[in-house]
């Protein structure tokens, strides 16, 4: 270990290159050898991304548009994985690139190693999403901001602007980024002393360029996504719900903090005389950005009242190693090889966890998991069985936005999704179309043999087939699809 210690004092960006690259080898690898079939958000990104609309009825558009693009590029399951270590890289790169002028690189490397203590960066991001494509924007809106305020150059309020405008393409959930930073503009002695100047409001108009086309997609489409949100955010059922859903946010995210903690426990000892007063700007901007986005969640939450989602938590705390150093101390050489030694113990738990949930516990747990859904059995047979009756090729399927999904993604043809059934959900889709092709109409839930009402308005001259049962992978199950075809009209 102390030999690492050495390499990371002499070579630093050397040292984190070769991390990072071990990072991302293990959890690409992970994922890839043990999800027999790719988890729900890759199948929402693989139907929806094709598509390549300016926005949809869920979430913004970004984190599918690559997925698909990455589809196209490689075509391989491996590359939506190595999506997201890319995004993970790139985040924790922009960490220690804003650490590293003020806490040297020894600090920034500990910053890094603290955050990558969270599992928002290894065990969870293995499933790209919406969460962790915010990763790297997030990131660089924080280095943008604190260089801006620290060296006032034009061009940082520019890629501040640039980052926040491209985030609110990832997850609206930028708004709590947002929030704090213009607050601390105007509340901090120093920061306000910016307002004078071009620097934010330049930052204000870029965010806003790069934003508009999504901003007027959500006015002509009475703000779709956003009732998708609220659901997704249980309203407040009476007062009390105002103080426990906070307070229950706040200890998830500090459950999920504990491992970074753990790996910034020798920066507490012996620690180092008091900084000088002009680091206490550094502590001040450091603190906000570590701080300012769950500290925003949580006011929220009390005034609304509503219940907030644990896994929000992902880009909130990729700068409280960067704060924890600044406020502690810059580590000396024992120091890193304990947090070294750490940080190695909680990453191999978190490996030995993600092997034990997919390739262990299913064969005794019997809990379903959709990474083990059969999904390409089923895309080949309901693709098979359609193009035996019809002559033709599979070109829509009518089905929830998992099981069709599994089939849009899986079957040779690529069938496009008429989601639940509900034109409405997929306005890119031209029924009369769909009408001239066929299709065929599938479900999981209820009698196999009897087409559901949600599909019932395409349910005319359709023929019920024998339903289909297969085995999950590895857990001993089976699932059984009822499915009809809509034989294709001249």
């Amino acid at each position: 270990m102390s030999f690492l210690v050495s390499v990371i004092e002499r070579r630093p960006a050397t040292a984190l290159a070769v991390f990072l690259a071990v990072h991302a080898a293990v959890w690409t690898l992970l994922p890839t050898l043990l999800y027999p079939n790719l988890p729900l958000d890759l199948i929402e990104a693989l139907t929806y991304g094709r598509e390549w609309q300016l926005g949809y009825d869920k979430l913004p558009p970004l984190p599918w548009w690559m997925v698909e693009a990455a589809y196209r590029a490689v075509g391989h399951d491996v590359a939506y994985y190595g999506l997201a270590q890319g995004a993970v890289v790139a985040a924790l790169v922009t960490v220690w690139v804003t650490a590293r002028p003020v806490v040297g690189p020894v600090g920034a490397f500990c910053t890094v190693l603290i955050v990558d203590g969270l599992h928002y960066l290894n065990y969870t991001a293995a499933k790209f999403n919406h969460d962790v494509i915010q990763l790297p924007f997030w990131a660089l809106a924080g280095y943008a901001f604190h260089r801006a305020l620290r060296e006032g150059r034009m061009w940082h309020w520019v890629v501040l602007g640039a980052a926040l405008g491209i985030a609110l393409w990832a997850k609206y959930f930028v708004i709590v980024l947002a929030l704090p930073l213009a607050a601390f503009l105007l509340i901090d002695r120093k920061a306000r002393w910016t307002l004078r100047g071009p620097g934010p409001w330049v930052a204000g108009i870029v965010a806003l360029a790069i934003a508009g086309p999504h901003l007027v997609w959500l006015v002509k489409n009475d703000f779709l996504p956003f009732a998708y949100a609220a659901a997704r955010a249980r309203p407040a059922q009476g007062l009390l719900d105002h103080l426990i859903n906070p307070l229950k946010f706040l200890a998830s995210q500090f459950g999920f903090l504990v491992p970074a903690l753990l790996i910034a426990v020798p920066l507490a000892f012996d620690r180092s005389p008091a900084a000088e007063d002009e680091s206490r700007y550094d502590r001040r901007i450091a603190a906000l950005l570590a701080f300012g986005p769950a500290v925003t969640v949580t006011i929220l939450s009390l005034i609304s009242g509503r219940a907030t989602v644990a896994m929000w938590g992902y880009p909130l705390w990729l700068f409280v190693g960067f704060w924890l150093v600044l406020r502690l101390q810059v580590p000396k050489p024992a120091m890193l090889s304990r947090m070294m030694t750490t940080w190695a113990a909680i990453i191999v738990v978190y490996a030995l966890a993600f092997i034990a949930n997919y390739a262990v516990l299913p064969s005794y747990d019997q809990r379903y998991r959709a990474t083990l859904f059969p999904g390409a059995a089923l895309a080949q047979t309901v693709s098979a069985g359609f193009r035996e009756a019809t002559g033709t090729p599979l070109a829509y399927v009518v089905a929830d936005m998992w099981t069709g999904g599994n089939v849009g993604h899986y079957a040779p043809e690529r069938p496009r999704v008429l989601i639940d059934g509900r034109p409405e959900r997929t306005p890119w889709i031209a029924t009369a179309d769909l009408a001239r092709r066929g299709a065929v109409l599938l479900w999981t839930q209820g009698d196999p043999r009897q087409i559901p009402d949600g599909l019932a308005a395409f349910a005319a001259g359709a023929k019920v087939m024998e339903p289909i049962t297969l085995p999950m992978h590895r857990d001993g199950g089976t699932i059984t699809a009822g499915w009809a075809i809509l034989p294709p009209r001249s």
